[in-house]
């Protein structure tokens, strides 16, 4: 078997727990995962099998959506609703709505972000949470990230002097959504966490298509495969372009092309299915990657 699975992480699993269970499953060792959740996150993780694990590094590059519950009144060690009080604050009965949109709004665009301490973000050869854990701060690298979309999804729920309200965020690889959530408190003066969230897409696929663990270990069992994706699924996040045979010919003897436009890297297909990933060298393309 290969190809992409949509699969529907459930929460308390690690996604490399998943590709475990995986790959006991299936029978392979050639599992991968297309993007990490963190464990407490549910919702779309990409699943690459056999051939398809050689596209992981383009499936990470798509952008993302996601769909949670931020809280205004307290802080938390981690961001989210599963770290230990930091800090409180008493939020205004007077706060409007358009108000808090419209800071939301001022999120788009390219940002940067600081990553919070317990993330897997390395520093030094050590990730941050292991420095969190250890009672230890240390200077975190600042990433550049890309929000299409932050927007408020509900209307304000109040509960014990907490506000809480449903968003949406449309972003770029390398987001860290809770601290969206954190850095939206800070401009209104407030400590906020992240207190749920679900990726609803991811690699262009989303979770209507995606499967539990559950049902993908029924399915296998009925010895059916269909939930398993052709490799062209693995690519979204690349421009594309139709090879004719007599450049297919020379790409399978590892030749470079003429490059026809200006794209740095190009999904070539080939009556219709994936057949190379190209890379720009000067006028040319030169096959990074070939799958025939």
């Amino acid at each position: 078997m290969e190809g992409i699975i949509a699969v529907n992480k459930a929460a308390g699993m690690t996604s490399h727990d998943v590709v475990g269970r995986l790959r006991r499953l299936l029978k392979t060792k050639k599992v991968g995962h297309g993007g990490t959740l963190d464990p407490q996150v549910t919702g779309v993780l990409p699943i690459a099998v056999g051939k398809a694990t050689r596209l992981i590094e383009y499936m990470q590059d798509g952008g993302k959506v996601y769909e949670g519950e931020i809280t205004l009144g307290y802080a938390t060690t981690t961001e989210d609703a599963w770290g230990e009080r930091i800090a409180e604050s008493e939020v205004p009965r007077d706060l409007t709505p358009e108000v808090v949109d419209q800071l939301m709004a001022s999120f788009q665009g390219e940002i940067q972000q600081i990553p919070p301490m317990y993330s897997a973000v390395k520093v030094n050869g050590r990730k941050l949470y292991e420095y969190a854990r250890a009672g230890e701060e240390v200077q975190r690298p600042v990433r550049q990230v890309t929000i299409q979309e932050f927007s408020r999804q509900s209307e304000f729920r109040w509960e014990d002097g907490l506000l809480r309200f449903d968003f949406r965020v449309v972003c770029s690889k390398g987001t860290y959504v809770r601290t969206l959530a954190v850095d939206l408190g800070q401009k209104l003066g407030l400590a906020s966490h992240m207190s749920r969230l679900v990726r609803t897409q991811s690699a262009g696929l989303s979770l209507a298509e995606a499967y539990s663990l559950e049902e993908l270990e029924k399915l296998v069992a009925e010895g059916q495969e269909s939930f398993c994706l052709p490799l062209e699924f693995g690519i979204s996040s690349l421009p594309s372009y139709d090879l004719s045979s007599a450049e297919a010919e020379e790409l399978r003897y590892g030749r470079w092309i003429q490059a026809t436009n200006s794209e740095e890297r190009v999904a070539a297909l080939y009556q219709g299915q994936l057949y190379a990933v190209l890379e720009r060298k000067g006028d040319f393309w030169k096959p990074s990657k070939v799958f025939v």
